[in-house]
Order: C-alpha cells, then structure tokens, then sequence
C-alpha cells in the first residue's frame, strides 16, 4: 500500500503536472480563455503554499531526489516567477492557444523545480530537459518572424550544452561508478587525473550556458530580444536560475575535491561575465537587450559564490565564510529573478500599448520618452527596479549585493569585490539612461491603458523587492539555512 502522506513535499509538482495535463486535455475539447490563466495562478499559489509548509529532511526515489531547505528556497523561486508571469499573461494569453501557453509554462516550473530537488544526475538532466523542451516552444508561441529566430537559436545553442554536460557526468559517471551526486563528491576524483580536468571542463561549459555567463552568453541577448517578452521574463527569472540551482548542487558539492581548478576558473569566468554584460549594455538601445546583457552581468556577479567557497577553503574559519558566500549568492538569486521578472513585464506592457499604434520596434528605448505621464504605474515600477538592479538600498538587489560582496573580501578576494562594485557602478549609466526617458523626456505620445494583469504582477513584484530590502533578516536566515546544506558536516 503506497502511503500517500509520506509524498506530501512532492505534492506541489504532482499537482503542477496533473494541472498541465488537464488545461491541455480539457482546452482541446473546449474553449476557455481566461480560465486556463486563472487555474494556472490558483495551481502555482496551492504548490507555493505546499512548498513552504513541506517538511523538509527526507529523499524519494531511490535516493534521487532530495526534499531540504536549499531546494525549496529555489522551488519557491521559480514559483513566485511562473506566478507573476501568469498574472501579467491574463491581459495578453486570453485568446485560442492559451491552454497551450499555460500548460508549458506549468510544465517548464516542474522541471525547474524537479533540477531543485535533484541529487542524482539523471534526475537533473531529466529536469532540464523537461523544463528546455517547454522553454524552446514557449519562445517562439506567438510566430512572428522574430519569435521563430529566438527559438531557433535557442534550441541550437540549448541543444549543444545540453550534449557538453551529458558528456561530462557520463565521465564523472565513469569515474565514480555511480549517478549520485554525494557518491561522486565521495570518490577520489583527482587521482583520475586529465579525465576529470576533461569533465569539469564540459560540466563548466554546460552549466555555462544555462546560467548565460561568458563566453557561453551569446544566444540570451537574441533570444530575450526576439522571444514573446513574458517568456523573457520566465526564461532569464526562472529558467537561468535553474542553472544555478543544479550549479551549486553540484559543483560545490560534487567536485569540492577539485577546489583549486573549479574557483579559478569561476574567478575568471564572473570577473569577466560582470565587465562584458555592463559594457556592451551601455552601448544598447533596445530595453530588453539592455536587460538581456544586464541580466548576463548578474550572473557575473552570482558566481562570486563559488569563487567564494574555493577561497574560503584553506582558511581557518572558511566554513562561515564559504556559507555566507553561498547565502549571498542566493539572496541576489532571489532578488534578481523578482527584479527581472518585473522589468520584463514592464517591458511587455510597453510593447502592448507601443505594438497597438504601430511602432516599427516597441522595444526601442524611444517609446519610454515620457512613460511617467503615459504610464504612471508601469514607470514608477519600473523605476524602482532599475535602482534595484543597481544595487541601491532598500531593495533587494542591494542585499544580495551587500553579503555576497562581504563575502568576497572575508575571504581576501577583495580584488573581485572592488571589481563588482566598480561594475555595479557603471551599471547606473544604463539602468539611469532609462529612468531619464521615462521621467525627463517629453512624452513619445498620449497616455496609455495599464491593463489589470500587467499592473497587478508589476505592484505585486515591486512590494517583494521592497519587503526583502527594508526587512532583510528573515530572508537572510533563510538563505544561510539553505546554504548549510551544501557544505560538509
């Protein structure tokens, strides 16, 4: 007899996936409309709610998949983005097709949420893949010409690292004879020598591509640019996170046998990820390229924590530090998936009012002119998450930024430190250019409608990244609790 009780902290991907399956069966037999929104924001809110009260400390399945605090801080993220999402999608997906468009974004959150869960690499490769194969059509759901090129180069590209990564656990599989990923951080992988060199290597490049750092960025400013821009939002809030979420699942705590080779390879890669996103952001004039390159500079700077944790390790009291790094970490995750999550859809409300008029490219950060008198809730939202983004008190990007770049100079990286700051710094020129288009322009035409799904999910997003910033320390605790899971007992 299966006791039903004993899944009850993977009630909220069974419901999810139950929930998908039936928006499709039930969406092709009739029409909806809003209804498959509604379902969808009644779905995510009763699995956030099933996440947060699920006790954690217990695995299912054979061991692979792992119900503790660090996977639920990161299943709740993905939550909240898929949330906010829908909410917004309610004032644009009403139409026929919109039982597809909430199916897949139900779909791509258990994946995302199954990547959180996941302890054994076949569980995780399983998870990406359900979550991509979402994304991939998601991307291109409204047709347009530029849909279908930002989905394309995004299936290329997601194609290619998902193979890079499948290779290198199948040589970590080699060498340590098993999938499990405490079984792998077990065995004596440095007396394998060049093959794990070679492993690391593609597991880096895969996990690369996800979270969209240098030189693996290439397909997320084209495909942020060309995809519908609430998937946008989805894919750098919620589908980049899950890079991060199997990231610290398994190079901390897999390969923390190889320390040395894994932090300087993250210490070059997040030095120049930061520098290159807020360079070539400056020269852009295209909001959600803009975004795009700002969002790969965030993955700059979250990588810090893993830097961190290598650095950390030879010194006496490296197990705090290396705690607090990943805490930061994980903090800036947090606040950087609510923060793009809400400029994504401040963009997509602009796109709406702009594409009704005409407008030859609705992204163009032109149509912004004067976006505080055509469209006060939108802009003033906006406005707090370009500070927020910068790293400007009290939000939560300044948190993040405040105990992952602590953690830096605790552990003597303060070279890494000051060049985070100096890139947060010049970040304010482009996050600023827009704030000035939208209040000291003269308006680019008249006042515009502010649809209910847009501006419920911009305010709802807006109060987050302020709670977080005025009442950090709950989020703080939690984030060194999640972080305790990964380091050695």
């Amino acid at each position: 007899m299966v006791d039903i009780a004993y899944y009850a902290p993977l009630w909220g991907e069974a419901l999810l996936t139950l929930l998908a399956v039936l928006i499709i069966l039930f969406g092709s037999l009739m029409k909806g409309g809003k209804i498959w929104g509604y379902l969808s924001v009644a779905g995510l809110a009763a699995a956030l709610a099933l996440v947060m009260s699920s006790k954690t400390g217990t695995v299912f399945f054979f061991d692979t998949l792992s119900v503790d605090v660090i996977s639920q801080f990161f299943k709740a993220v993905f939550l909240v983005v898929s949330l906010l999402v829908v909410i917004a999608s309610l004032s644009r997906y009403t139409a026929k097709g919109s039982d597809e468009y909430y199916s897949l974004i139900l779909l791509a959150t258990v994946g995302m949420m199954v990547v959180a869960s996941s302890v054994d690499l076949v569980t995780l490769f399983v998870g990406f893949e359900l979550a991509s194969l979402s994304t991939y059509a998601l991307a291109a759901f409204d047709k347009s010409k530029r849909n279908l090129e930002a989905a394309m180069k995004y299936f290329i590209f997601g194609s290619v690292s998902s193979a890079m990564m499948l290779f290198g656990f199948s040589l970590l599989y080699g060498m340590a004879g098993s999938t499990r990923i405490a079984d792998i951080a077990n065995t004596a992988l440095s007396s394998f020598g060049p093959a794990t060199l070679v492993a690391l290597l593609f597991v880096i490049a895969g996990f690369g591509f996800k979270m969209a750092l240098v030189p693996f960025h290439m397909w997320a400013p084209d495909t942020y640019e060309g995809a519908p821009p609430l998937v946008s939002a989805l894919l750098a809030a919620g589908s980049k996170k899950m890079g991060f979420a199997a990231a610290f699942r398994v190079i901390i705590v897999a390969l923390l046998a190889l320390r040395l080779e894994w932090y300087l390879a993250f210490a070059i890669l997040a030095a120049i990820t930061m520098t290159l996103g807020n360079l070539v952001a400056c020269w852009q004039n295209n909001v959600r390229r803009i975004l795009a390159y700002s969002s790969i500079a965030q993955a700059g700077y979250i990588s810090i924590a893993f830097v961190v944790v290598g650095a950390a390790s030879a010194m006496p009291n490296g197990q705090s530090i290396a705690q607090l790094g990943i805490a930061g970490g994980l903090l800036l995750i947090l606040g950087h998936a609510l923060m793009k999550t809400g400029a994504f859809i401040g963009t997509a409300q602009v796109a709406s009012m702009v594409g009704s008029t005409g407008g030859n490219d609705p992204d163009d950060i032109s149509n912004y002119a004067g976006l505080g008198r055509r469209a006060p809730i939108t802009a003033f939202c906006m406005l707090i998450f370009m500070f927020a983004l910068a790293g400007i008190p009290p939000t939560a990007g300044y948190i993040g930024k405040f105990v992952l770049f602590s953690s830096a100079i605790y552990s003597n990286l303060v070279w890494l430190a000051v060049l985070a700051i100096l890139n947060s710094a010049l970040s304010l020129y482009y996050y600023l250019r827009i704030v000035s288009y939208m209040y000291l322009k003269e308006p680019a035409g008249p006042r515009m409608p502010e649809p209910m799904g847009y501006a419920a999910a911009l305010v709802l997003t807006l109060i987050a990244v302020l709670w977080i910033g005025i009442f950090p320390q709950g989020f703080i605790d939690w984030a060194m609790q999640a972080a305790a899971v990964l380091l050695p007992k």
